[in-house]
Order: structure tokens, then C-alpha cells, then sequence
């Protein structure tokens, strides 16, 4: 599949990656790979959302890049992966690449010492994550998880973006725009706006909406529809609870896909939880909207669970977002 058009303003230009590989998933099908920051550095994975690609983390990776070595990958028919066969839209399919991923990309040195990465999901990869919670790629590899703006099933109940009563017409309408193959043509005025109100809160820039658009509306049309679908079926708050890596979860209290009732709901089934960060005002899209909060959850994160304590004298670090605006919340 050929690289998908970017916005090409500040800092939401894609960086050229270190390294382009492609890895093999466990049906055959290729998955674009790519690389960036120093070889030897604390490695962070990320994993993408629906109608996304790797470009959609450009301002996480600007940042993290510095001092990190970052893995990120197109998720299944998105950027430069290959779509999943008839029948493949499946948490499994996506349990499966992030397994390989993980797998291929994380070394295992000569003393059979394996290489630990801190994993992070937006939306579509959070799920991913808690679909390959039982996989032993992720459990032996992930040192610690970040879950942004995610949720584990009843998607088609509690998604806002139709403000419509709670009920079986509410779900109808979530169902049809969830699993709509509508071509969305090239970005307009009245595509921005629409992208704005569904995935991201009002503080939200023209910076910001004009990065997202070009990347959903590079989304093929029929795997936009067909994720979709799959999203609005999907149950995984079993899997929940065989996630047990560290995890914390971040969520905006805008978010219309998955409101915060999804990542209390997490929250409160993980047997290994950090906490819960609201960020008020945000919506959908934390890893564009606020990157600088994201990614000082992850440098948390990697100093709390992937690198050596700090020195005893040292203050300690926070393994959850510290952000003026941030709201943190106790756990259930």
C-alpha cells in the first residue's frame, strides 16, 4: 500500500524513521513497521486507532524520538498494511499482528534476557492491547501499558456522537456510523468541522484537525466500514483482567467515541492498575490534541517500570500524566 498524504505543518509533519521493516503476521499478511530514535535507547511501542496510521503519533514520536527508541506500526488495512482477508476484521487479527510485532521487534539477547518495551494504545490499539492480553509476546514483553481513549465493548450504547436517547434507535444510529463505507472524499471546510465535533474537543486547533483529516480521510473506505463493524460487536471486559502488565489509562472528558465510562469501567477490571487520568476538555484524539501529556505518561511509565531506580535522593516520578490541566482520579 503507498504512504498516505500528511499534513505538513509544525509539529505534526511525520518524521523519517531510523528504520522501515515489514514483519509477517501469523495468516501471511504484511505489516509495515518502522523505527525511530537510538538503538540500545528505553524502547515504547504504539499501536494506532481506527482510521488511522503511524503518522497519527508524528508529535509523540518528534518528542519521545529524542531519547527513546519508538516502534510504531500500520494497524491492519491502514497506512501500509495489508487489509485482513474476508472474515479477518477480528480482535483476534489485531492480537495476532501486535503479538508479532512485539515479537519480531524486541530482541532477545544471548543470555535468553528479552528485551521489555512499555506498550501504548490510542482508541482501535488500545483494544488491541487488551485483545492480546492472554498472548505471552505481550505479557513477557510489555514492562508496563498505557491505554489512551479506549474501551472494551457496548461501544454502539454509550458513544455520543449522536445525541440521541439511550436505547435500540440510539444504537441503529451508532451502528450505521460506526460500519458507513461512505467515500469521504477529500478534506472540506465541512469535513474539518464534522471530524472536529466527532473526535476531538473545543480547545482543539486547525493544526490538529487538518493533521487528523488528512489521515482518516486516507483511510480506505472498506476497512474504515469494516473495523467499524467489528468495533461495534466486540466484547472484551474479560479480557481485562488477564492484562497484567502495570496499565494506566487516559481518557478526555470530550471524548465522544468513548466517553470516560469506558475507562472507569477499565480501570476498575485491571488487575494491575496505575490509575485513571481525565483530561478536561479533551476529546478523542489525547495523543494529538495533548501530546506533551501523553508523552510524559509514557516517560513516566519507562522510568517507573523499564529503567533502573533513581538514585534515592532523586524525586520520584510520576507513572501517570503531570499535567497542569489533568484531573487524576482514585482507583475503584
Amino acid at each position: 500500500m503507498s504512504r498516505p498524504s500528511h499534513s505538513a505543518q509544525g509539529r505534526y509533519v511525520p518524521l523519517a524513521p531510523v528504520r522501515e521493516l515489514t514483519v509477517t503476521s501469523a495468516d501471511g499478511a504484511p505489516l509495515h513497521v518502522e523505527e525511530y530514535g537510538p538503538g540500545g535507547a528505553p524502547t515504547v511501542a504504539l499501536a494506532h486507532g481506527w482510521t488511522c496510521s503511524i503518522a497519527f503519533w508524528a508529535p509523540v514520536i518528534r518528542e519521545l524520538s529524542r531519547d527513546h527508541r519508538v516502534i510504531a506500526y500500520d494497524q491492519r488495512g491502514h497506512g501500509r498494511s495489508a487489509p485482513p482477508p474476508y472474515g479477518g476484521y477480528t480482535t483476534e487479527t489485531l492480537a495476532d499482528d501486535l503479538a508479532v510485532v512485539l515479537d519480531q521487534t524486541l530482541a532477545t539477547g544471548p543470555d535468553g534476557r528479552r528485551e521489555h518495551a512499555v506498550v501504548v494504545g490510542h482508541s482501535m490499539g488500545g483494544m488491541t492491547i487488551m485483545a492480546a492480553a492472554r498472548r505471552p509476546e505481550l505479557r513477557e514483553r510489555a514492562a508496563a501499558v498505557l491505554m489512551c481513549s479506549t474501551g472494551a465493548g457496548a461501544l454502539l450504547a454509550e458513544t455520543l456522537v449522536v445525541p440521541t436517547p439511550r436505547g435500540r434507535v440510539r444504537e441503529r444510529v451508532h451502528t450505521l456510523v460506526l460500519g458507513s463505507a461512505a467515500a469521504l472524499g477529500r478534506v472540506t471546510p465541512v469535513a474539518r468541522r464534522v471530524l472536529r465535533y466527532v473526535t476531538m474537543g473545543r480547545a482543539a486547533t486547525r493544526e490538529m484537525t487538518d493533521a487528523c483529516a488528512r489521515i482518516v480521510h486516507a483511510c480506505p473506505r472498506l476497512v474504515r466500514a469494516q473495523w467499524g463493524h467489528m468495533m461495534g460487536e466486540m466484547d472484551l471486559v474479560a479480557d481485562i483482567g488477564e492484562l497484567t502488565p502495570p496499565t494506566a489509562v487516559v481518557v478526555g472528558t470530550a471524548d465522544r467515541l468513548t466517553p470516560p465510562v469506558h475507562a472507569h469501567r477499565i480501570v476498575a477490571a485491571l488487575p494491575n492498575p496505575l490509575g485513571l487520568t481525565v483530561l478536561p476538555g479533551i476529546g478523542h484524539m489525547t495523543p494529538v490534541e495533548v501530546p506533551d501529556a501523553v508523552v510524559d505518561a509514557i516517560r513516566g511509565l519507562v522510568a517507573d517500570h523499564l529503567t533502573d531506580p533513581a538514585p534515592a535522593a532523586a524525586p520520584p516520578k510520576a507513572s501517570a500524566v503531570a499535567d497542569a490541566a489533568t484531573a487524576k482520579e482514585p482507583l475503584a
